[in-house]
């Protein structure tokens, strides 16, 4: 019997169609030859320092740096982790062969290789490698799997994130947070975390030092047209007023005119990252919504791996992208000028050396079904546009420009016209896309060099403004690229090995920001807090800071990734940095400081303990209901999706496809958000009071308790 594990419920059973293993049977799907059965996104996870000893368990700083001969792996305390082990662990033992059917990424292969490792799995070892979860990139998959063994250098960069996380993560925190945290406040430092915030922070200080300037400028119009002089912005309105008397005494002449034809490239196909970005610009969703969005349409089989890092496909892809443009029936007006001639093959678009793992996000062909979402709706929109657009002629643009002069001074005016437009035509009605361009057109009338004429001269005043906050979107541009500020698509591409944390990760990132309150939103812009701001400053030793100096770490992990570096390399280098880093720290002296705790860690165990020195009234009055902020947790069914309120019960954002929910009232007694907590972080509460069991009035006492399929019952 062969096993397939794949990552989530819903993944196993659409492969379980695809290989006829029909019959349910609790954990698993069996049949033709094949048992199917799924994780819900990670079982495993590396031990914490007081599973290597004891004394690890209190946080002192004579104990730092906390560095295990060896690191190891747990299961997750979660009740329904362990008995779907339970029930993994059993079918690995007795089947002939596994087929590895995580996700086709660093992370899904480091999901699936801890659950074997934890569960000796001893069993020949294949991997099902697909880009889309469509019945034929399934069956093709099937028969074309791959050798595990080749997929061990991506093992081996997901247990070197993780580890490194781990040192540098678990002893900064301690380290920092006993060195200037106050009581019982948590100051969280990660790799890719404090860098991030390190160039908000930065970013936060340019604009609050910033002093805005006065400036005035001189213009003239000549034929209509707007010229402006060639010359430095003048700082005081007197010199404006004087250049202004000068230009009246002379007329304007034309000194050049000239019209170049050129060229805009098409837009890139989508990466993740650039995926975001368009997202947060045209809709203002954040990144972690994005990703949700497009992880949602990935599993409805309407879009390709969404995980990816380039904007390339592959070259074996060329023959299949007449079908998908083809089977794009509501684009069918944009998809027939491309239909109608051989499809173009680009190197802008097809080229192996700039694919790894996986290519750009495109639509798999399978038209969309009408109850998408608003919001899927519009990403799957984004992605269909840009991957017909990428097969469409380039836009033929006329670009003028005319030089001229009002006795010594130079002025300049410049315009463009649209002669073709080429992949434009896919954005013609779209009004965002040309309003992000500010390209509108300006045509400009015919000059003759050494004609000459009277002309209009005025003064524009204007200021200078501070440095733009971060969107999210330049957030993720500048994570993406260390923090420099990069504009051209192709030196974008260079840089992406060097940038700050994965394309999955990023959005995390961000999010873990918000919530421990080191940054805020304000409209769509992001601020750093003065949490944020004084934990940034509190830190001096710069490695943690540099967004720069990460991303070569980051450039080390994708060199692991191809077997160019080795993991025990990366992991003694990080042994010596979290060494140095204890040594500089401890001896350093700097004023305390005072940070908010994060909001998942402690609230529970303090409130309880409140609870008991206090009366019931001042109890209650005691406790922030934002202390447990249930909906910044993941749903414990799928891993995915963050939990939402609804009327009745918290459920899964994702509801209609994962069906996860815990309701307010129970057996007549309503949770408070203390008791709804406990059952996700624990998979049950403490004893409570006041249930009345169905069919009688009596109240009885007990624990809820959530088994291994999200049910919650009493015990």
């Amino acid at each position: 019997m062969k096993l397939c594990i794949a990552e989530k419920p819903s993944v196993a059973k659409d492969i379980a169609e695809v290989l006829g293993a029909k019959k349910r049977n609790d954990g698993y799907y069996e049949g033709n030859g094949y048992q199917v059965t799924w994780t819900f996104g990670h079982f495993c996870t590396l031990k914490e320092p007081h599973d290597y000893l004891d004394r690890w368990k209190m946080w002192r700083l004579e104990d730092l740096p906390m560095i295990p001969q060896s690191f190891g792996i747990k299961l997750i305390d979660n009740s329904g982790v362990k008995k779907q082990f339970k029930v993994i662990e059993k079918l690995i033992h007795s089947c002939s062969e596994v087929i590895n059917c995580g996700d086709a990424g660093q992370e899904g292969e480091l999901i699936q290789r801890w659950v074997l490792l934890k569960a000796k799995c001893q069993a020949p070892v294949k991997r099902l490698w697909i880009s889309s979860l469509t019945t034929e990139a399934i069956k093709e998959g099937f028969q074309k799997l791959k050798a595990a063994d080749q997929y061990n250098n991506l093992y081996a960069a997901g247990s070197a994130r993780a580890i490194g996380d781990w040192l540098l993560g678990m002893n900064a925190t301690r380290l920092f947070t006993k060195k200037f945290g106050q009581g019982k406040m948590v100051l969280s430092i990660g790799r890719v975390q404090t860098p991030t915030l390190a160039m908000i922070v930065a970013r936060q200080k340019e604009i609050d030092a910033f002093v805005s300037e006065e400036y005035w400028e001189l213009k003239t119009i000549y034929r209509e047209t707007e010229f402006t002089a060639a010359i430095e912005r003048l700082k005081s309105l007197d010199k404006a007023n004087k250049g202004l008397e000068y230009l009246k005494q002379h007329p304007f002449v034309v000194t050049a005119f000239e019209i170049k034809e050129g060229k805009e490239g098409n837009p890139k196909l989508f990466d993740l990252t650039l995926l975001q970005v368009e997202a947060n610009k045209r809709f203002g969703y954040s990144a972690e919504d994005t990703l949700k969005y497009v992880q949602s349409l990935y599993e409805k089989k309407f879009v390709t791996y969404p995980r990816v890092d380039t904007t390339y496909l592959s070259e074996d892809l060329y023959p299949k992208v007449k079908g998908i443009l083809e089977d794009l029936t509501i684009y069918r007006n944009l998809t027939a000028p491309v239909l109608a001639k051989p499809i173009p093959k680009s190197k802008a678009v097809f080229d192996d050396k700039k694919v790894t793992d996986h290519h750009a996000i495109i639509p798999t062909g399978v038209s969309p079904s009408p109850g998408l979402h608003v919001e899927e709706k519009r990403i799957y929109d984004l992605i269909a546009r840009r991957f017909i657009a990428a097969f469409y002629p380039e836009c033929k643009v006329s670009n003028t420009t005319v030089l001229g002069t009002v006795g010594q001074v130079e002025f300049k005016a410049t315009g463009k016209q649209i002669i073709e437009a080429g992949w434009k035509e896919v954005y013609a009605n779209d009004k965002t896309e040309k309003k992000e361009e500010g390209d509108e057109e300006k045509i400009m009338p015919v000059f003759t060099v050494g004609e000459s004429g009277p002309h209009a001269p005025l003064i524009h005043q204007g200021k200078t403004t501070p440095p733009k906050a971060y969107t999210e979107a330049s957030l993720l541009r500048a994570m993406e690229t260390a923090g420099k500020q990069v504009e051209d698509e192709e030196m974008r591409e260079l840089l992406k090995d060097n940038g700050i944390g994965r394309p999955s990760t990023r959005a995390n990132i961000i999010e873990t920001l918000f919530r421990r309150k080191y940054i805020e939103r304000r409209k769509k812009n992001i601020f750093a807090t003065q949490t944020g701001i004084d934990l940034i400053d509190c830190i001096q030793y710069e490695l943690l800071k540099s967004a720069e100096l990460t991303g070569n770490w980051e450039r080390k992990l994708r060199m692991i990734e191809k077997g160019e570096y080795q993991l025990d390399t990366f992991k003694q280098e990080l042994i010596d940095m979290v060494t140095d880093i204890t040594r500089e720290v401890k001896s350093n002296s700097f004023k305390a400081i005072y940070v908010a705790p994060e909001k998942s860690k402690g609230p529970a165990k303090s409130k309880d303990a409140a609870s008991k020195e206090s009366k019931p009234k001042e109890a209650k009055e005691k406790k922030p209901k934002e202390d447990i902020a249930i909906d910044t947790l993941k749903c414990p069914k799928c891993k995915e999706y963050l939990l939402k309120q609804g009327n009745t019960a918290y459920g899964c954002s994702n509801f209609n496809q994962c069906g996860f929910k815990i309701p307010f009232v129970i057996l007549g007694k309503k949770l408070s958000d203390k008791n709804i907590f406990d059952l996700l972080s624990k998979g049950k509460t403490a004893k409570l009071k006041g249930f009345t069991m169905p069919g009688t009035e009596k109240e009885v006492e007990g624990k809820l308790v959530m088994d291994g399929s999200f049910n919650v019952g009493l015990e």
